[in-house]
């Protein structure tokens, strides 16, 4: 059976608690190996394919990600839309650790990653459209979601795409917030632009776990962060099951 939704899981998302593993499925790309094997699995009364994003361990650190692979695979897969869950820093200072943002925006910050399929080996040149980097109709069934679930969420934001894996520095921040980012990750690119590429919905899923580089008054932690995903894995997974 095929599933037309994929969820593409980030840090802290690894495997899904309450997920049955109805199928393990091994693709094979033109692009390479993808983060792990495509799994179809069921959460309470929603069916859906899963692609860890680093690994069923959390072993690829997020500029060695195969986004192209990941995407290639699930498209080949059946699945028409993708919903990427995103560990973030809170650069707006009302986005605390535990905010849950639904970004309309994205800035890309990363080098050096392949970033298209249309690089010129099959002999064609497409632009995509990418003025809205996330899919208006899938943002909207998440916040009615989100609504459903009663779960509290911001309804927009801008995602500023870093490279990683090291965090960022207070004046890099800054920078950022200049630009008009308002929280900061480091997978949201080039994944939205495949997914755009290859004809597929995409919407992302952010959750704040730490203020960003010079906007809390604590030192950044992976204690905090787990601490923080944990919390809010739980409520973004109530939205999932809702969407």
């Amino acid at each position: 059976m095929k599933y037309d939704t994929a969820i593409i899981g980030g840090t802290g998302f690894d495997q899904i608690d309450g997920l049955k593993v109805l199928d393990r499925k091994v693709v094979r790309t033109p692009y390479g190996d993808p983060s792990g094997v495509v799994i179809s699995g069921k959460l309470d009364k929603s069916h859906f394919v899963f692609l860890p994003r680093h690994g069923t361990t959390h072993s690829i650190p997020p500029h060695k990600v195969n986004y192209r692979a990941n995407i290639w695979a699930l498209k080949h897969s059946g699945v028409k839309r993708v919903i990427g869950f995103a560990a973030v820093g809170g650069i707006s200072e009302d986005l605390i650790p535990g905010t849950i943002v639904i970004p309309d925006q994205i800035i890309d910050y990363t080098r050096d990653r392949a970033h298209t399929f249309f690089d010129g080996t099959t002999g064609n040149v497409t632009h995509i459209d990418f003025t809205e980097p996330y899919t208006a109709s899938l943002r909207a069934r998440v916040l009615a979601a989100s609504d459903k679930s009663e779960v509290s969420v911001v309804s927009e934001g801008c995602y500023a795409a870093t490279q990683g894996p090291r965090l960022e520095t207070a004046a890099e921040i800054d920078r950022l917030e200049r630009d008009g980012a308002t929280i900061v990750g480091m997978t949201g690119m080039p994944e939205a632009a495949l997914a755009r590429e290859m004809d597929m919905d995409y919407v992302c899923i952010a959750i704040v776990v730490n203020a960003a580089a010079g906007r809390g008054t604590k030192p950044i932690t992976m204690t905090e962060i787990r601490k923080e995903l944990k919390r809010g894995a739980k409520e973004a997974l109530r939205i999932l099951v809702n969407l």
